[in-house]
Protein backbone atom coordinates (compact mmCIF):
# COMPACT_ATOMS: atom_id res chain seq x y z
CA UNK A 1 0.00 0.00 0.00
CA UNK A 2 2.19 3.15 -1.14
CA UNK A 3 1.10 6.51 -1.38
CA UNK A 4 -0.67 6.93 -4.59
CA UNK A 5 -1.31 9.75 -6.25
CA UNK A 6 -4.48 10.04 -5.11
CA UNK A 7 -3.32 10.46 -1.56
CA UNK A 8 -0.11 12.57 -3.12
CA UNK A 9 -2.06 14.59 -4.98
CA UNK A 10 -5.60 14.22 -6.41
CA UNK A 11 -6.77 14.04 -2.78
CA UNK A 12 -4.72 17.16 -1.61
CA UNK A 13 -5.98 19.27 -4.41
CA UNK A 14 -9.47 17.95 -4.30
CA UNK A 15 -9.69 18.94 -0.35
CA UNK A 16 -7.79 22.52 -0.88
CA UNK A 17 -10.84 23.31 -3.81
CA UNK A 18 -13.45 22.28 -1.18
CA UNK A 19 -11.62 24.13 1.62
CA UNK A 20 -12.23 27.17 -0.54
CA UNK A 21 -15.63 26.99 -0.69
CA UNK A 22 -15.74 26.70 2.86
CA UNK A 23 -13.94 29.74 3.11
CA UNK A 24 -16.66 31.57 1.23
CA UNK A 25 -19.21 30.68 3.90
CA UNK A 26 -16.79 31.96 6.73
CA UNK A 27 -16.41 35.33 8.68
CA UNK A 28 -13.36 36.33 10.89
CA UNK A 29 -16.55 36.54 13.51
CA UNK A 30 -17.03 32.82 13.59
CA UNK A 31 -13.74 32.55 14.33
CA UNK A 32 -13.90 35.37 17.10
CA UNK A 33 -17.43 33.25 18.54
CA UNK A 34 -15.14 30.50 18.71
CA UNK A 35 -12.43 31.83 20.55
CA UNK A 36 -14.75 34.01 22.82
CA UNK A 37 -16.06 30.69 23.99
CA UNK A 38 -13.44 28.48 24.27
CA UNK A 39 -14.81 25.11 26.06
CA UNK A 40 -16.16 23.38 22.86
CA UNK A 41 -12.39 23.49 21.74
CA UNK A 42 -10.62 22.55 24.82
CA UNK A 43 -13.77 19.84 24.92
CA UNK A 44 -13.05 18.52 21.44
CA UNK A 45 -9.17 18.32 21.87
CA UNK A 46 -9.84 16.60 25.24
CA UNK A 47 -11.75 14.14 23.65
CA UNK A 48 -9.35 13.59 20.68
CA UNK A 49 -6.18 13.15 23.15
CA UNK A 50 -7.57 10.90 25.55
CA UNK A 51 -10.78 9.26 25.25
CA UNK A 52 -9.96 7.87 21.78
CA UNK A 53 -6.03 6.33 22.18
CA UNK A 54 -8.18 4.36 25.40
CA UNK A 55 -11.14 3.11 23.19
CA UNK A 56 -8.29 2.21 20.75
CA UNK A 57 -6.77 0.17 23.52
CA UNK A 58 -10.14 -1.66 24.44
CA UNK A 59 -11.41 -2.74 21.13
CA UNK A 60 -8.20 -3.83 20.32
CA UNK A 61 -7.76 -6.04 23.29
CA UNK A 62 -11.76 -6.79 22.58
CA UNK A 63 -11.00 -8.29 18.97
CA UNK A 64 -7.56 -9.91 20.09
CA UNK A 65 -6.08 -7.98 17.66
CA UNK A 66 -2.11 -8.36 16.66
CA UNK A 67 0.51 -6.12 17.73
CA UNK A 68 0.31 -4.23 14.58
CA UNK A 69 -2.87 -3.82 14.03
CA UNK A 70 -3.42 -2.74 17.72
CA UNK A 71 -0.35 0.62 17.12
CA UNK A 72 -2.20 1.17 13.81
CA UNK A 73 -4.92 1.40 15.46
CA UNK A 74 -3.41 3.41 18.20
CA UNK A 75 -1.61 5.57 15.50
CA UNK A 76 -5.07 6.34 13.90
CA UNK A 77 -6.66 7.61 17.13
CA UNK A 78 -3.87 10.06 17.50
CA UNK A 79 -3.40 11.15 14.23
CA UNK A 80 -5.90 14.64 14.21
CA UNK A 81 -8.73 15.25 12.42
CA UNK A 82 -8.91 14.77 8.33
CA UNK A 83 -9.81 18.71 6.53
CA UNK A 84 -12.93 16.22 5.21
CA UNK A 85 -14.19 16.87 8.52
CA UNK A 86 -14.85 20.56 7.75
CA UNK A 87 -16.79 19.30 4.78
CA UNK A 88 -19.32 17.04 6.52
CA UNK A 89 -19.53 19.84 9.23
CA UNK A 90 -20.37 22.08 6.26
CA UNK A 91 -22.79 19.86 4.48
CA UNK A 92 -24.31 19.13 8.30
CA UNK A 93 -24.87 22.71 8.70
CA UNK A 94 -22.39 22.85 12.05
CA UNK A 95 -20.34 25.04 13.54
CA UNK A 96 -17.02 25.25 10.62
CA UNK A 97 -15.26 27.33 12.04
CA UNK A 98 -15.32 25.27 15.25
CA UNK A 99 -14.11 22.69 13.09
CA UNK A 100 -11.46 24.63 11.14
CA UNK A 101 -10.38 25.47 14.72
CA UNK A 102 -9.84 22.10 16.32
CA UNK A 103 -8.39 20.73 12.99
CA UNK A 104 -5.42 22.91 13.64
CA UNK A 105 -4.92 23.05 16.91
CA UNK A 106 -5.01 19.42 17.15
CA UNK A 107 -2.43 18.71 13.99
CA UNK A 108 -0.19 21.35 15.63
CA UNK A 109 -0.52 19.06 19.05
CA UNK A 110 -0.16 16.41 17.17
CA UNK A 111 3.61 16.70 17.29
CA UNK A 112 3.44 15.90 20.39
CA UNK A 113 0.69 13.84 20.85
CA UNK A 114 1.23 11.33 18.20
CA UNK A 115 4.95 10.15 19.33
CA UNK A 116 4.14 10.12 22.62
CA UNK A 117 0.72 8.02 21.99
CA UNK A 118 1.76 5.70 19.66
CA UNK A 119 4.89 5.21 21.75
CA UNK A 120 3.47 3.72 24.64
CA UNK A 121 1.15 1.85 21.86
CA UNK A 122 4.27 0.02 21.52
CA UNK A 123 5.15 -0.34 25.29
CA UNK A 124 1.91 -1.89 25.91
CA UNK A 125 2.08 -4.15 22.74
CA UNK A 126 4.99 -5.02 21.83
CA UNK A 127 6.91 -4.80 25.03
CA UNK A 128 9.23 -2.15 23.74
CA UNK A 129 10.22 1.25 23.59
CA UNK A 130 9.94 3.04 20.12
CA UNK A 131 10.42 6.71 19.63
CA UNK A 132 8.28 8.17 17.05
CA UNK A 133 10.19 11.26 14.74
CA UNK A 134 7.91 14.25 14.80
CA UNK A 135 6.17 14.96 11.37
CA UNK A 136 6.40 18.54 11.33
CA UNK A 137 6.67 18.53 7.39
CA UNK A 138 2.90 16.03 7.30
CA UNK A 139 1.59 18.80 9.86
CA UNK A 140 3.02 21.99 7.26
CA UNK A 141 0.95 20.34 4.79
CA UNK A 142 -2.47 19.72 6.49
CA UNK A 143 -2.30 23.26 8.10
CA UNK A 144 -2.06 24.98 4.18
CA UNK A 145 -4.38 22.64 2.86
CA UNK A 146 -6.75 23.53 5.33
CA UNK A 147 -5.96 27.34 5.84
CA UNK A 148 -4.64 28.65 2.95
CA UNK A 149 -7.46 27.94 0.84
CA UNK A 150 -9.77 29.16 3.40
CA UNK A 151 -8.32 32.69 4.24
CA UNK A 152 -8.59 32.94 0.01
CA UNK A 153 -12.49 31.90 0.50
CA UNK A 154 -12.98 34.65 3.09
CA UNK A 155 -10.95 37.28 1.63
CA UNK A 156 -13.84 36.96 -1.43
CA UNK A 157 -16.29 37.08 0.84
CA UNK A 158 -15.00 40.11 2.48
CA UNK A 159 -14.69 42.10 -0.82
CA UNK A 160 -17.44 40.67 -2.67
CA UNK A 161 -20.34 39.35 -0.50
CA UNK A 162 -22.96 39.33 -3.25
CA UNK A 163 -20.16 36.88 -5.28
CA UNK A 164 -19.99 34.46 -2.09
CA UNK A 165 -23.64 34.11 -1.79
CA UNK A 166 -24.46 33.65 -4.67
CA UNK A 167 -21.60 30.93 -5.16
CA UNK A 168 -22.50 29.28 -1.83
CA UNK A 169 -24.95 26.56 -2.85
CA UNK A 170 -23.19 25.76 -6.30
CA UNK A 171 -20.07 25.12 -4.02
CA UNK A 172 -21.88 23.11 -1.45
CA UNK A 173 -23.22 20.59 -4.24
CA UNK A 174 -19.96 20.29 -6.18
CA UNK A 175 -17.89 19.28 -2.70
CA UNK A 176 -20.57 16.89 -2.04
CA UNK A 177 -19.91 15.93 -5.87
CA UNK A 178 -16.19 16.02 -5.37
CA UNK A 179 -16.18 13.99 -2.15
CA UNK A 180 -18.11 11.30 -3.56
CA UNK A 181 -15.44 11.33 -6.46
CA UNK A 182 -12.87 10.77 -3.47
CA UNK A 183 -14.66 8.12 -2.12
CA UNK A 184 -14.88 6.28 -5.80
CA UNK A 185 -11.05 6.73 -6.26
CA UNK A 186 -10.00 5.59 -2.96
CA UNK A 187 -12.17 2.09 -3.42
CA UNK A 188 -11.09 1.42 -6.59
CA UNK A 189 -7.29 2.53 -5.48
CA UNK A 190 -7.18 -0.35 -2.97
CA UNK A 191 -9.51 -2.94 -4.58
CA UNK A 192 -7.15 -5.26 -5.18
CA UNK A 193 -6.27 -5.94 -1.55
CA UNK A 194 -10.15 -4.56 0.17
CA UNK A 195 -11.48 -7.76 0.90
CA UNK A 196 -8.44 -9.16 2.93
CA UNK A 197 -8.45 -5.50 4.91
CA UNK A 198 -11.70 -5.59 5.18
CA UNK A 199 -11.18 -9.10 6.76
CA UNK A 200 -8.47 -8.26 9.07
CA UNK A 201 -9.87 -4.85 10.68
CA UNK A 202 -13.04 -4.45 9.12
CA UNK A 203 -15.40 -4.83 12.21
CA UNK A 204 -13.12 -3.08 14.66
CA UNK A 205 -12.64 -0.04 12.80
CA UNK A 206 -16.15 0.26 12.23
CA UNK A 207 -17.12 -0.08 15.98
CA UNK A 208 -14.29 2.73 16.68
CA UNK A 209 -15.46 4.87 13.82
CA UNK A 210 -19.24 4.57 15.59
CA UNK A 211 -17.53 5.54 19.12
CA UNK A 212 -15.60 8.20 18.18
CA UNK A 213 -19.10 10.20 16.56
CA UNK A 214 -21.01 9.12 19.03
CA UNK A 215 -18.44 10.38 22.15
CA UNK A 216 -17.86 13.32 19.98
CA UNK A 217 -21.74 14.12 19.97
CA UNK A 218 -22.65 12.67 23.43
CA UNK A 219 -20.32 14.37 25.20
CA UNK A 220 -20.32 17.77 23.88
CA UNK A 221 -24.00 17.64 24.15
CA UNK A 222 -23.94 16.30 27.85
CA UNK A 223 -21.91 19.80 28.42
CA UNK A 224 -24.75 21.32 27.02
CA UNK A 225 -22.89 22.86 24.30
CA UNK A 226 -25.63 23.78 21.00
CA UNK A 227 -26.13 21.52 18.38
CA UNK A 228 -24.61 22.53 15.73
CA UNK A 229 -20.84 22.54 17.75
CA UNK A 230 -22.03 19.58 19.07
CA UNK A 231 -22.32 18.04 15.57
CA UNK A 232 -18.87 19.67 14.44
CA UNK A 233 -16.70 18.30 17.74
CA UNK A 234 -18.72 14.67 15.98
CA UNK A 235 -17.38 15.32 13.05
CA UNK A 236 -13.73 16.30 14.11
CA UNK A 237 -13.24 13.37 16.20
CA UNK A 238 -15.22 10.71 14.13
CA UNK A 239 -13.21 12.09 11.00
CA UNK A 240 -9.11 10.99 11.54
CA UNK A 241 -5.92 11.99 8.93
CA UNK A 242 -6.05 8.89 7.48
CA UNK A 243 -3.14 9.98 5.22
CA UNK A 244 -1.14 11.19 7.68
CA UNK A 245 -1.51 7.94 9.99
CA UNK A 246 -0.67 5.51 6.67
CA UNK A 247 2.15 7.83 5.69
CA UNK A 248 4.18 7.71 9.00
CA UNK A 249 2.91 3.51 9.42
CA UNK A 250 5.03 3.47 6.07
CA UNK A 251 7.93 5.77 6.01
CA UNK A 252 8.45 5.95 9.91
CA UNK A 253 7.46 3.08 11.33
CA UNK A 254 8.31 0.93 8.37
CA UNK A 255 5.19 -1.38 9.10
CA UNK A 256 2.27 -2.03 6.22
CA UNK A 257 0.52 -4.07 8.46
CA UNK A 258 0.13 -0.64 10.96
CA UNK A 259 -1.10 1.51 7.89
CA UNK A 260 -4.03 -1.23 7.55
CA UNK A 261 -6.77 0.37 10.46
CA UNK A 262 -6.24 3.83 8.79
CA UNK A 263 -6.82 2.54 5.34
CA UNK A 264 -10.09 0.76 5.87
CA UNK A 265 -11.06 3.45 8.23
CA UNK A 266 -10.83 5.79 5.95
CA UNK A 267 -13.31 4.33 3.55
CA UNK A 268 -15.84 4.11 6.06
CA UNK A 269 -15.70 7.11 7.69
CA UNK A 270 -17.18 9.12 4.29
CA UNK A 271 -20.30 6.89 4.86
CA UNK A 272 -20.91 6.62 8.21
CA UNK A 273 -19.96 10.58 8.59
CA UNK A 274 -22.35 11.17 5.47
CA UNK A 275 -25.07 9.57 7.31
CA UNK A 276 -23.95 11.77 10.50
CA UNK A 277 -24.13 14.28 8.55
CA UNK A 278 -27.57 13.99 7.13
CA UNK A 279 -29.29 12.90 10.72
CA UNK A 280 -27.53 15.84 12.38
CA UNK A 281 -28.32 18.59 10.05
CA UNK A 282 -31.97 17.55 10.60
CA UNK A 283 -31.36 17.95 14.44
CA UNK A 284 -29.76 21.40 13.24
CA UNK A 285 -32.80 22.97 11.16
CA UNK A 286 -34.95 21.47 13.97
CA UNK A 287 -33.55 23.21 16.81
CA UNK A 288 -32.92 26.22 14.67
CA UNK A 289 -37.11 26.27 13.96
CA UNK A 290 -37.84 25.94 17.63
CA UNK A 291 -35.48 28.74 19.15
CA UNK A 292 -36.79 31.21 15.96
CA UNK A 293 -39.98 32.33 17.78
CA UNK A 294 -38.13 32.76 21.06
CA UNK A 295 -35.83 35.05 19.19
CA UNK A 296 -38.40 36.88 17.50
Amino acid sequence: MQQSILSAVVLPLALGIIMLGLGLSLTWADFRRVAQVPRAVLVGLAVQTLVLPAAAVAIAHAFGLSAGLAVGLILLAASPGGATANLFSHLAEGDVALNITLTATNSVLSIVTMPLLVGLGYAHFMGEQKMIPVQFGEVVKVLVIILGPVAAGMAIRQKKPALAARLDKPVRTASAVVLALVILATVISVRTQLADFFAQIGLPALIFNLVSLGVGFVVPKFLRLPERQSAAIALEIGIHNGTLAMVVAHTVLKSPEMAIPAAIYSLIMFFTAGLFSTWARRRIRTSAAVAAPAVA
